[in-house]
């Protein structure tokens, strides 16, 4: 049995965040895959928790703090490592931006950029992913809604 702390029962467990800041989502680009946009997300290190993981994972990536919210959602998929398949859980949770910069993020990522969360809504590679935006899209204009009738 693995000692990776993704991986239990052959599925391995990751966490992302849908990191939002106004009316845009933070996004990457994984290193050498310049065709694919995809959401900041990664797997948990020993005994750290997945609201955790989520922060650390967007923060190393993208070079942004955020606060993490509510669970968004979780996209799940079948890959191949060596030779084996893998079934892949990745739990994500929605974040609101707190401080730092793109230009900070780690060498797993060639770019990390803001992008209106509408134009996310197709520009993701990963329909999973994409479904994921139209939810927080959703929750968001919830929220808004009832700040608006607070006040």
């Amino acid at each position: 049995m693995s000692t990776d702390p993704r991986m239990r029962d052959g599925i391995e467990t990751s966490f992302g965040g849908v990191a939002v800041r106004g009316d845009d989502v933070l996004v990457i680009t994984p290193a050498g895959r310049r065709r694919v946009t995809a959401l900041p997300k990664g797997g948990p290190r020993a005994g750290e928790s997945g609201r955790d993981a989520a922060a650390r994972e967007v923060r190393e990536e993208t070079g942004v703090v955020v606060d993490v919210g509510e669970k968004l959602g979780e996209v799940s998929y079948v890959y191949r490592r060596d030779g084996r398949r893998i079934r892949k859980i990745v739990h994500f949770y929605l974040c609101s931006f707190v401080s730092g910069s793109t230009v900070d993020h780690d060498h797993e990522v060639d770019d990390a950029r803001w992008m209106p969360l509408e134009q996310a809504l197709t520009a993701l590679t990963y329909d999973g992913e994409r479904r994921l935006i139209a939810r927080a899209i959703s929750r968001l204009a919830t929220a808004r809604d009832k700040a608006r009738r607070v006040y």
